[in-house]
């Protein structure tokens, strides 16, 4: 067995102790080889090699949600085939949705000792996974506000700011006021013809929870998971009070997802979302930049997960 382990060394958690135990552990099931990422997009390109020279039984990405995406992004980077290796995943970011709605465990260590049990038992899962445009995404995309304030954490984050939940809430709230609450401008278009007019940003999960703060995680979409289709929360109001009451309300273990100020379509197989001005765009909280149209389609059984 031969297992290609890539590692960001710049991920929030990211520890050499850690890329030690995932390595030394891995090393006692056959060949380990180390990659560790130089800049943006060098994950995607390490994991197209290893796909393409099709030599490696899996790949482990030892980082965040980011690196998992990259990763993702450079297996398929030719479709969906059956050469395509195993993917495993090690959070070492600070959210790790990915991780946690697999059910891995949030501590590095631990997640170890579950990849290694899964490859000796060869246990495995097929997922599905969204596409925005031409980028594949393993857990949501955001339109409008969302983006905004991932494309904020990322300029603070470019000047050696470390991802917590703080910074996340400096680059929110600016990001929130400056934004136009009054005229909505996107448009989102439903498989069944269906057109929601009215919406000031626009969520699409491929599972749940969307994300977390801390421990607490948002839920807008409960019924999202890795077995069915994107599922869509567009918010149609976005008062300060209307809007904040409505992210304590999806937060927890028992989302109130309310319709009033929100539209909620669960299972898409896709959607489009067109704006009346260039609106920022991210998937898997990657600021991919401003789009005036996005199309969105769902995948089933689209990669194999180590779990």
């Amino acid at each position: 067995m031969r297992v290609l382990v890539v590692t960001n060394p710049r991920a929030t958690t990211t520890s050499a102790r850690a890329r030690d135990v995932l390595a030394s552990s891995l090393a006692s099931l056959g060949e380990v080889d180390i990659a560790v990422t130089a800049n943006r997009g060098h994950a995607a390109a390490i994991a197209c090699r290893a796909m393409r020279a099709g030599d490696t039984d899996a790949v482990v990405a030892l980082g965040g949600d980011g690196t998992v995406n990259e990763v993702v992004n450079g297996l398929l980077t030719d479709g969906i085939h059956p050469a395509v290796p195993r993917l495993g995943v090690v959070p070492a970011g600070s959210t790790n949705v990915v991780a946690r709605a697999l059910g891995l465990p949030n501590d590095p260590i631990e997640a170890t000792g579950q990849i290694l049990e899964a490859l000796r038992a060869g246990r495995e899962r097929e997922i599905s996974l969204g596409r925005a445009d031409d980028r594949w995404f393993v857990f949501g995309a955001g339109v409008g506000l969302d983006a905004a304030i991932v494309a904020a954490v990322e300029k603070r984050r470019s000047k050696g700011r470390r991802a917590t939940n703080l910074l996340y809430a400096q680059a929110g709230v600016p990001a929130f006021l400056r934004s136009d609450r009054r005229h909505p401008k996107l448009h989102v278009e439903l498989p069944d013809g269906t057109v929601l007019d009215g919406v000031h940003m626009a969520i699409v999960t491929n599972t749940d929870p969307w994300t977390y703060v801390g421990n607490r995680p948002l839920r807008p979409t409960p019924l999202a998971g890795f077995e069915t289709g994107l599922a869509l929360y567009a918010r149609r109001r976005m008062s300060t009070p209307g809007f904040l009451f409505s992210m304590v309300a999806v937060s927890g273990n028992r989302p109130r997802v309310g319709k009033r100020g929100a539209y909620l379509v669960h299972d898409l197989d896709s959607l489009v979302i067109r704006a009346d001005e260039p609106i920022p765009v991210e998937v898997d909280g990657d600021y991919l930049g401003v789009r005036e149209k996005l199309v969105l389609t769902s995948t089933t059984r689209a990669i194999r997960v180590l779990s």
